[in-house]
This record gives C-alpha cells, sequence and structure tokens, in this order.
C-alpha cells in the first residue's frame, strides 16, 4: 500500500493488537504494572477496563510476552460461552480433551490440574479478553476458581480486561462474593491530546520513519477532534490519511488529508457523537485550579485528584542520606513505587526493582507488600514480604526510606492491626 511510498518498513497504523507498536502512555503503563503485580499476589485478582479500543488487547498481549517461562497461562477470548464451556476452554488449553465431561468432572480435572502445577513450582495466571460478555453463571464460575488454594496460597490469578459495562456486571448484588475478591480494577482512560501526537509518531518511529515528520504539526489537533484519543481510532484515521496523502503523491500528509479521510469515513466530531469531554493538555494554571497534585494513585486511569480537598488517610516521606526528598499523601488505592516513571513514586536507583513494591491504603489500615523485588524491603534489618503500617513505621529501600505517617486521628495499637502483620521471608526473593 503506502508504505513504500513514505518509506517505511512496515504500515503503521494497522489495527492488530500487535505488542511492538504499544505506546506505554502513564495509564498504559500503570495498568500494566498492576498485571504484572498479580503474578507475585497470592491472591491476584485485577479488573482492567477501558472503552472499544483503547488499546487493552495491545496490554495484554505485551504482558503475557514478557512473562517468565515459570507462568503458565490460560486465556480465554471468545466469552459467549456456557459454564460447561467455559470449563471446557480452560481444560483444552491444558492438554485435556474435555468434551464428555461432566461439570462435577470438569472442576475436579481442573482442581488436580491447578494443584500439581502449584507443586511443581509453577505460577498460573487465567486471563480473560472481552469478559464483560460473560454471563453470570461463568462468573460464578470464575469466583470458584478464584478459590482453589493450598494452606498457605491461592493458586490461580486472575485478569479480567473487559468493557465498562463489566464494572457494573461485578457490582450486581448476585455477584457480591465475587467482586469482594477483586483486588484492584482499574479503568483505561483514552489518550490525551499530547498523548495522542506522542502516540502517532511513536508508531511511525517503530515502522521506520528514523525522525522523519510524516503528518504536518497542524493535523494533529484535528486527529485528536475526531477521534478523542481511541488508539483504534487513530489508527483508522491516519491509515485513511496516509493513504489520501500518498494518492496526491505527498510524502507529508497534510490538513486537507485529513479532511478528506474524514469525509470518506463520514465522522462528526468525537465530543459531538459520544458526549465525552475530550482531555486538553493541562497547564500549571488549571492544574492549581483542579487541586495540584495529590500524590497517591487512585486506582483510576484518570488520576481524579486523589489529593485535592481531600483529607488524606496517611502520609509517607521519602528519604534519602537523612534529607526528605518528597512527601505522598495516601488516599484509598494503592501507590506503586519503583524505578521507572510508569510507578506513582518513582525512586531513581540501581537498588531499586522496576516496580518494587506497593502501598494499598483502606479506610482502616495502610500496608506495604514486596512486588517480588530483587532487593526487598527491609524493617528493622529484616526482609518483609507484607506488613500493616503503623505509624511511625520506617521501610528502608535499598539507599532510601520511606517513614510512614498515618492521619487517621488516632494511632493504630497492637491490638486494631488486621491479621496481615509482618511475614519475614527466610529465603530471599528472585
Amino acid at each position: 500500500m503506502y508504505a513504500e511510498f513514505f518509506n517505511l518498513m512496515e504500515l503503521p497504523f494497522r489495527l492488530t493488537p500487535d505488542p511492538q507498536f504499544l505506546y506505554l502512555s502513564k495509564s498504559h503503563a500503570r495498568a500494566k504494572a498492576y498485571m504484572e503485580s498479580t503474578v507475585w499476589f497470592a491472591d491476584g485478582f485485577v479488573v482492567i477496563t477501558g472503552e472499544i479500543g483503547c488499546g487493552k488487547t495491545t496490554l495484554i498481549e505485551t504482558f503475557l510476552q514478557e512473562l517468565p517461562s515459570q507462568v503458565l497461562v490460560t486465556r480465554i477470548n471468545q466469552t459467549q460461552l456456557s459454564a460447561i464451556e467455559f470449563l471446557q476452554a480452560l481444560l483444552v488449553q491444558f492438554g485435556v480433551k474435555p468434551f464428555h465431561m461432566k461439570k462435577a468432572e470438569l472442576l475436579a480435572t481442573l482442581n488436580d490440574f491447578m494443584l500439581e502445577q502449584y507443586s511443581a513450582g509453577h505460577k498460573m495466571v487465567l486471563v480473560v479478553d472481552e469478559a464483560q460478555n460473560l454471563s453470570q453463571r461463568v462468573l460464578e464460575e470464575v469466583r470458584l476458581l478464584s478459590g482453589i488454594e493450598t494452606a498457605k496460597d491461592k493458586v490461580l490469578r486472575i485478569i479480567l480486561a473487559g468493557q465498562p459495562e463489566l464494572n457494573m456486571k461485578l457490582d450486581a448484588p448476585e455477584l457480591e462474593q465475587l467482586s469482594q475478591r477483586v483486588r484492584l480494577r482499574f479503568h483505561l482512560p483514552p489518550l490525551s491530546s499530547d498523548e495522542s501526537q506522542a502516540y502517532i509518531v511513536h508508531r511511525l518511529e517503530v515502522a521506520g520513519a528514523q525522525g522523519r515528520e510524516i503528518f504536518a504539526p497542524d493535523t494533529f489537533d484535528l486527529i485528536y477532534r475526531f477521534t478523542g484519543g481511541v488508539p483504534r481510532l487513530i489508527n483508522t484515521l491516519c491509515d485513511t490519511s496516509m493513504l489520501a496523502a500518498s494518492n496526491h503523491e505527498r510524502d507529508v500528509v497534510q490538513l486537507e488529508d485529513v479532511r478528506a479521510a474524514l469525509g470518506e469515513l463520514q465522522w462528526h466530531e468525537y465530543a459531538s457523537r459520544t458526549g465525552t469531554r475530550l482531555m486538553r493538555p493541562v497547564t500549571e494554571t488549571n492544574r492549581q485550579a483542579a487541586g495540584g497534585d495529590g500524590g497517591a494513585g487512585s486506582g483510576s486511569g484518570a488520576d481524579a485528584g486523589a489529593g485535592g480537598n481531600v483529607v488524606p488517610l496517611a502520609r509517607i516521606l521519602l528519604v534519602s542520606a537523612g534529607q526528605t526528598l518528597s512527601e505522598h499523601a495516601l488516599h484509598p488505592g494503592r501507590l506503586i513505587i519503583g524505578r521507572t516513571g510508569a510507578n506513582d513514586l518513582q525512586i531513581d536507583s540501581r537498588f531499586v526493582s522496576r516496580h518494587h513494591c506497593q502501598i494499598v491504603t483502606t479506610a482502616k489500615a495502610c500496608v506495604i507488600e514486596d512486588l517480588n523485588s530483587t532487593n526487598g524491603i527491609f524493617m528493622q534489618d529484616k526482609r518483609i514480604r507484607r506488613h500493616a503500617l503503623r505509624d511511625g513505621d520506617v521501610v528502608t529501600i535499598g539507599q532510601h526510606e520511606l517513614l510512614y505517617i498515618d492521619e487517621r486521628g488516632t494511632a493504630q495499637r497492637p491490638g486494631e492491626l488486621p491479621p496481615t502483620s509482618t511475614m519475614v521471608l527466610t529465603e530471599a526473593s528472585s
């Protein structure tokens, strides 16, 4: 098609979910971090939602490609299934022929297989894409599978990905038991205006642009207005625009090429056809008007002002060599700490893993958890896996320290601590 005309190695805006082209916006990076953390939790259960075309499937493909060999994955993409068909689909991926088994036999076979894999040192992850289509009966089977456990651990980690209707389905009173088992829900929003431009440039670079300007600077705002930052729509419009430019033998896509593509696609502006408010670039002025930086992640891709005027439940101070580097408010949700900018709190140090640990905040407690980091987290020279924080606790991460300050009004007393007390590791995590 037009790839040769623009001197590209391949088409940059294909609709197939190719991990090579994944653009990690802040929200995409955070969703990926949450999926990765699921693997290392004994009871990992995460729900990722997003509108059609927001990049969920590409994100899942990338996540699965990067999993270590000791993780056994079963993935369900076809979700218009009965409960029996769902269980059969799981066993088929494990090499079992289950088509003449009754439900009791299916469940027993699955239970035995999972416990066998656990004993062999394998972690098991179930990924269900388009999970909003699962029936209530199938979701109940998912709940039962999430309950398979040994004396210490849950055997199966679960990731449900789907459109926003999935959250409404999980909130139904009939599924309350399943909803209570979900550790985290994360909504993946569309890209902002700046992210949309960066997304287009990124895909062109992957395809071989080598820094060449292929879209004129004044085209990006028009593309954003008509796509709303939805990656799949951006791909469709950019692909059609490049085809229009190549037909006129222009090696840079101009406004008239984008307008011609919009006419061919018969699109109206995204906001007018969806009623969605577009995410315009944030300036320092309107950032302050919105209430400033809340500090902690809220578990929402929209960064919905976790700070603002809401009183934090607790705070952590990041300290190095006796100096306070930063302060972060803790609100209900989780704060992921690690070396890369994709984390809620970045510690740029070679002693810190990419996703090192997290602090989970609820109305009653804040719990810090190691995310299978290389160098671990320590309290009083003892390596810990999971710890319910008390006012004044100091947690060591490499050459940095986290000082925990409880803001709930009354300090936690030993008798009031939740049952998730410190677990000292006898062996270092890999």
